[in-house]
């Protein structure tokens, strides 16, 4: 069912019409084969450059669609509730093009992001390592620094397009110094020394490959370092600010979806004489989910609002990815619970929306971290 939206522009009411044709056209369709079948969908990502939907948030002047983050993620949750691969996947670029975008020089931009923004290349986020997930300043790959630049080696780990992106922007350790001694890189797929490992066998999400990224002293020169040495884990954290409403928005869509589904099939299955959209329970269960999918949606979109404002907002990001994710994966079991017997089968997608609900409850920074995040700067002093 298409969400009647409050934007603010006629042209965003347009690139939201467009989305929809695109996700009806091109992506909802292929998406429960391909997921069954694990199969990547590149060229999506390429018609969705083509159209301007990888570009959203950026300048015009480098190839980005100059909006607002408020319609970002509308558009977002849009290509999520089709198809969480490819609604995630563009949120993943979206975060892999965010250091370079906001902290690169005028010079980086112009020679990287018209090609990252038009869909000729998809980007990858490099942070966490097999022994540094949410402790995110404990990573320990090395960017060692000569005449020339820089030679990189470590391993990246539950990196999203790992093997298949064609840049990756990787954090890297270029002093011991804890979190003040990482530093940013840009770094192109075919560098010799970089080597995706087989993709991980996941739940959820498989035609999303995610995978470890080997950097075996791969040499990148030092205009591919983003920022200043040192500034990396600030620009990482700034970057997942915007992450986590990327990923409150995909939440939404999934969780939307599956009401959608749950709905559809209420007014059609009849038992006792009549429609089991009828009886009480059935009713209350709907009642409930639509409510919270409601709340989720409100959320992020305050948090993009002061975000498009300049004002501060992480705060507000972790609690819009906490509550739309968690409101994602009630809705997604409560969605199989209506369909009985089949939610549990692959016949309908509720079981499918069921398992992405719960990947969104880990990216990002999990759920416990969200908590984390939000006490801390509530019970932050002075």
């Amino acid at each position: 069912m298409a969400v009647p939206r409050t934007l603010p522009t006629d042209e965003s009411r347009a690139l939201l019409d467009l989305t929809r044709d695109l996700t009806a056209r091109e992506i909802a369709p292929r998406a429960a084969p391909d997921e069954a079948d694990g199969r990547f969908p590149r060229e999506v990502f390429a018609t969705l450059g083509a159209a301007g939907l990888l570009s959203l948030p950026y300048p015009e002047e480098y190839g980005g669609g100059a909006q607002p983050y408020e319609v970002y993620l509308q558009v977002l949750e849009e290509l999520a509730a089709a198809w969480l691969a490819v609604g995630l996947g563009v949120s993943v670029h979206t975060l892999a093009c965010h250091p370079l975008a906001t902290f690169g020089t005028p010079e980086q931009r112009a020679a990287h992001l018209p090609a990252m923004l038009g869909g000729e290349l998809l980007g990858a986020y490099c942070l966490s390592e097999p022994h540094s997930g949410s402790d995110a300043a404990a990573l320990s790959t090395k960017a060692a620094a000569d005449a020339d630049g820089y030679t990189l080696t470590g391993t990246k780990a539950w990196i999203t397009h790992g093997g298949v992106a064609d840049f990756y922007t990787v954090l890297a350790r270029t002093s011991p110094e804890g979190a003040h001694g990482i530093s940013a890189f840009l770094v192109d797929a075919h560098t010799p020394g970089l080597a995706a490992a087989a993709p991980e066998h996941k739940m959820g999400m498989r035609s999303s490959p995610t995978a470890q990224i080997h950097l075996d002293g791969a040499r990148i020169p030092a205009e591919r370092r983003i920022g200043a040495e040192g500034q990396g884990f600030s620009i990482a954290l700034a970057a997942l600010d915007c992450g986590r409403l990327g990923i409150a928005a995909c939440a939404t869509g999934v969780a939307q979806a599956a009401l959608d589904v749950a709905a559809d099939y209420a007014q059609d299955r009849t038992q006792f004489g009549g429609p089991i959209a009828d009886k009480q329970g059935i009713r209350f269960m709907l009642a409930d989910m639509a409510t919270a999918i409601e709340a989720g949606r409100a959320l992020y979109l305050a948090a993009a609002r002061l975000r498009d404002a300049g004002l501060p907002f992480g705060r507000q990001a972790a609690m819009a990815k906490l509550f739309c994710t968690d409101t994602a994966m009630r809705v997604t079991v409560d969605a199989v619970q209506i369909l009985g017997g089949y939610g549990y089968t692959t016949d309908f997608p509720a079981e499918r929306y069921m398992r992405e609900a719960k990947c969104l409850q880990i990216v990002e920074g999990t759920n416990q971290i969200q908590r984390m995040v939000i006490a801390r700067d509530l019970l932050r002093k002075g």
